[in-house]
């Protein structure tokens, strides 16, 4: 069994919390022994799997099999062509890793996302942009640290596709349960 959940933002991608009142991925009425494969932090929302099938986390996540990982993000500030571009080399050392090279755009017009709550920090005389991103690789918060590393700090974080599949319109805090198209389409890159 494999199910896409659209993780709102404060749930910790796990069954226990760390600390008491915190929102876990228990909160959410999931079959009984799944686990999520691969994470997103508390501050990040989107397309999180999770299964109760043995060594699907290994092959989705293994990083010689490079399945690409979409993500939308809202940066602080509007990112110049070589931002962009730096993020789309690779090479920025991030925790003593060097990223590889990913798929990087600005995204314009901005993607018509429901408002988080609470919301962003807003500062009127500090424009906002959205990027899009497509890494093949996820280490701890590493989209956060690439957009910071080029001067353009990460304010909103969606993860929008796994390999093929995308989120759609599947609302926060909202899953389902994957037929064998939708399986197709994760192992699409």
């Amino acid at each position: 069994m494999v199910i896409a959940f659209h993780k709102p933002y404060a749930v910790l991608c796990q069954f226990t919390p760390d600390q008491p009142g915190q929102r876990t991925l228990a909160d959410f009425g999931f079959p009984p022994e799944i686990y999520p494969v691969g994470r997103l932090d508390l501050d990040s929302e989107g397309l999180i799997l999770l299964t109760d099938e043995p060594g699907f986390n290994h092959r989705l996540l293994d990083p010689q099999a490079a399945h690409p990982r979409t993500y939308q993000v809202q940066v602080e500030g509007v990112p110049t062509p070589a931002a962009v571009a730096s993020l789309a080399r690779g090479g920025l050392v991030i925790q003593s890793h060097r990223t590889r090279p990913c798929l990087a755009r600005v995204l314009d017009p901005a993607p018509d996302v429901p408002p988080r709550m609470p919301p962003i920090r807003f500062r009127q005389a500090i424009p906002t942009a959205w990027l899009e991103l497509q890494l093949t690789e996820g280490k701890n918060r590493q989209v956060r640290r690439m957009t910071a590393a080029v001067g353009f700090p990460t304010l909103r974080l969606i993860r929008t596709a796994i390999g093929g599949f995308a989120l759609g319109s599947l609302a926060a805090g909202g899953w389902k349960l994957l037929e064998s198209g939708d399986l197709r389409q994760i192992w699409q890159r």
